[in-house]
């Protein structure tokens, strides 16, 4: 049930992206949860496996070019789900951020909503 949850506050959340940046588009719901898998996936196992290689890069520039990684698991993410399309600059190193601080205030949210329904049963 937690990974549907996350799956489906992903989704929720490249929706916000999608109307906040202008360089990503999202044809429809659906294809916004195949995307939320693509990047719960690629997040799992590509993710950390570039985060090893360009240790060296990240420890000279003091953890900063984790926005880069960010930005290629995004785009590699959009380049997977037909459908799903990330265009320009702005759009690779802004939209990771956007998509976590939506994914942040949702979790949390739905978090707050699950104890609320808890205490009150």
């Amino acid at each position: 049930m937690g990974y549907v949850l996350t799956t489906l506050v992903t989704a929720l959340s490249l929706l916000v992206v999608d109307i906040v940046l202008p360089g990503v588009n999202i044809e429809s719901f659906a294809v916004a949860i195949i995307a939320g898998i693509a990047i719960g996936l690629v997040n799992t196992f590509v993710k950390p496996i570039l985060s090893l290689l360009t240790l060296p890069i990240n420890l000279l520039t003091l953890g900063l070019f984790s926005i880069v990684i960010n930005g290629i698991c995004f785009t590699l993410a959009a380049a997977l789900v037909p459908g799903f399309q990330a265009h320009g600059l702005v759009s690779f190193l802004v939209a990771p951020f956007i998509l976590s601080l939506a994914s942040t205030f949702l979790n949390k949210y739905f978090a707050e909503r699950s104890v609320d329904l808890k205490t009150n049963a």
